[in-house]
């Protein structure tokens, strides 16, 4: 928690794109860059269980769609309607957090790498090699099982703006028939959402894990 709020004040100049300074900063407070990895790695966890959430609960109104009395329609299409939209904006969120892992990844491994140079121990230079190798592929497994996440959002977001769009023109049991139509694939879909996300919470708490232990 104190370098998630340290990462906070300094974000700043993150953001600005003064990745050196903000490093630095960080620095001068004995935060490393494998430090700033984990804490990102632990952000981009939270935002995928926070969707999963979010996924869900959308589901969950789309499903009350059905049977519900056409005079109560309008009321209903403003709960999915914000429904959809909080299921954007966490999936940003999602997409947001990863490419801030990537981007810390990238700056650690290079540093890493050039910093392979600098051994004058031939034998302690290859234990850090084979470190870094070990560390980038489990590195890389995570990233592509989040960006899978990422990838499998975009068919429920674009499902979830469809019956929206629909339900917002058709306030009517047209509507309803439309959506039960479409729920199976749309339940489906969520479902193996939030088998994927769970997948990657449990490579993230690996990937933490190992940068953790002694």
């Amino acid at each position: 928690m104190i370098i998630r709020t340290l990462l906070i004040s300094c974000s700043m100049l993150a953001l600005s794109g003064c990745s050196s300074a903000y490093y630095g900063a960080m620095e001068k407070l004995g935060y490393e860059k494998r430090d700033i990895l984990v804490d990102r790695v632990e952000q981009a966890s939270d935002a995928q269980g926070d969707a999963q959430e979010t996924f869900q609960s959308a589901l969950e109104q789309f499903q009350q769609v059905i049977g519900t009395p056409e005079s109560e329609l309008n009321s209903v299409y403003q709960d999915i309607n914000s429904a959809f939209e909080d299921s954007q904006a966490a999936a940003k969120r999602v997409s947001d957090r990863i490419d801030q892992v990537e981007k810390v990844a990238e700056d650690l491994f290079d540093e890493w790498e050039t910093e392979l140079g600098e051994y004058s121990n031939a034998n302690l230079r290859r234990q850090s090699e084979q470190q870094l190798n070990d560390t980038r592929r489990q590195y890389n497994a995570l990233v592509r099982q989040m960006r899978q996440v990422e990838s499998r959002m975009q068919p429920v977001l674009t499902a979830f703006q469809d019956q929206v769009l629909y339900l917002k023109h058709n306030l009517n049991a047209q509507a309803i028939g439309a959506l039960k139509g479409e729920l199976g694939r749309i339940e489906s879909d969520v479902t193996s959402l939030i088998k994927n996300m769970q997948q990657s919470i449990a490579e993230s708490e690996a990937f933490i894990a190992r940068f953790k232990s002694p």
